[in-house]
């Protein structure tokens, strides 16, 4: 099958599929009658390989417990990091686990206690600040500065919360959401120098790797990492499977991955992974790069679109496009528009639901997050009430 031949334009109706996005907006907006721009999977049906590899287990009929720890798996996994991004992982390595973010909150409980800091860069992803503060442990923020279309570390910062008595973990996000930046391998070295300097454990959330545009590169925390750490990630995000449950990761120490999957079965219960998911990755790293081609290439589209059409309305914004994942992570303070008086006006009177930026943290104030993984018509109508909100709030 050809790239040219995937669909990305034709409208799903998730109405009544139990989705979180369309089924369940009123949840976090109030109003359930609304166009969403929201969480973060995609509007796409998956990729074909993948639904075929899915028919043919049913079909099968059989759906008992399983196991990951295969060839068909890891060398899946293998094949596609070594294909992507030229890196060799340890097969050893590997850890299996049902999301990423139980993931994280399980590698937080057993690399500090109650309490201990643990450091991210913001404006973050708001499940990390749950899941922190979820475990009882505090939150450290590193705050990131906007110099064009990048986003720079303060590097002295960053090492003055490491070296806190109490400092444990740092919580990275790569790439990095909202924000989309790409970390750069020196970027990268450095903080897995300043880490192993005050011995401070790195999990890092790699789950739009797949989602790099242009000139950037995603380098995996293998490839730099140092001391002990977890590389986490799935293909959940790149071929919209979330639902099927299933993520996988790199922990970089015998010990430390023996910990985590004692804690997994023996404690938690979580013996066995969701064999569609299984089969999902499998069929998606072996076969599904030609889809993820396109539809990298639809989205980057969906992006340009969005740029365009908010520059041409207001100039003085000067929005780029982000350097990675789909999520349109754009800068209004420009047009000094009030955020809540903003939300306001997108739910009651234009019936659309966009992320607005506190979500993610203080340093989101002044910024909308939209997700632009959707058909382009989807795109182009929640632009022009955006537009329409600015100009009357103007």
């Amino acid at each position: 099958m050809t790239s040219t031949s995937f669909d990305f334009s034709t409208v799903v109706d998730r109405h009544g599929s139990w989705c979180t996005q369309w089924d369940y907006v009123a949840d976090r907006f109030g109003s359930a009658d609304l166009l969403p721009f929201t969480i973060s999977d995609m509007d796409f049906a998956a990729a074909p390989c993948i639904l075929e590899a899915l028919q043919k287990r049913l079909q099968h009929g059989v759906l008992g417990y399983s196991r990951w720890q295969h060839d068909d798996f890891l060398g899946a996994v293998a094949h596609w990091y070594q294909q992507r991004f030229n890196s060799q992982i340890d097969r050893d390595m590997v850890v299996y686990g049902p999301s990423v973010i139980y993931m994280v909150a399980q590698l937080i409980r057993q690399w500090s206690q109650p309490g201990d800091g643990v450091v991210t860069f913001t404006p973050a992803y708001d499940a990390f600040f749950k899941v922190v503060e979820g475990n009882q442990r505090t939150m450290l923020s590193s705050p990131l500065t906007k110099k064009g279309n990048d986003w720079a570390l303060d590097a002295r910062q960053l090492e003055t919360l490491l070296a806190q008595p109490t400092c444990s973990v740092l919580l990275l996000c790569s790439p990095h959401n909202p924000t989309g930046k790409v970390w750069t391998r020196a970027e990268l070295t450095l903080i897995a120098e300043l880490c192993e300097r005050h011995n401070v454990r790195v999990i890092s959330d790699e789950i739009h790797m797949d989602m790099v545009w242009g000139d950037n590169t995603h380098t995996p925390w293998n490839e730099t990492g140092r001391g002990e750490w977890a590389l986490l990630t799935s293909g959940s995000k790149s071929f919209n499977i979330p639902a099927l449950t299933g993520a996988y990761g790199l922990i970089s120490h015998k010990a430390q991955r023996e910990a985590y999957l004692h804690q997994l079965k023996a404690c938690d219960g979580l013996s066995s992974p969701a064999v569609l998911a299984i089969h999902a990755h499998v069929a998606a790293y072996q076969a599904g790069e030609p889809w993820l081609d396109a539809l990298r290439n639809y989205l980057q589209g969906n992006l340009r679109y969005v740029a365009d059409k908010l520059n041409a309305a207001f100039p003085a914004l000067n929005w780029q496009p982000p350097q990675s994942t789909y999520l349109a992570w754009i800068d209004l303070r420009p047009l000094g528009i009030d955020d809540k008086l903003l939300q306001k006006e997108l739910i009651e009177h234009q019936k659309v639901a966009i992320m607005p930026g506190y979500t993610y943290g203080e340093e989101g104030n002044g910024f909308l997050r939209l997700n632009v993984g959707c058909p382009r018509s989807k795109v182009e109508a929640g632009v022009e009430k955006l537009i329409s909100v600015i100009k009357a709030l103007r």
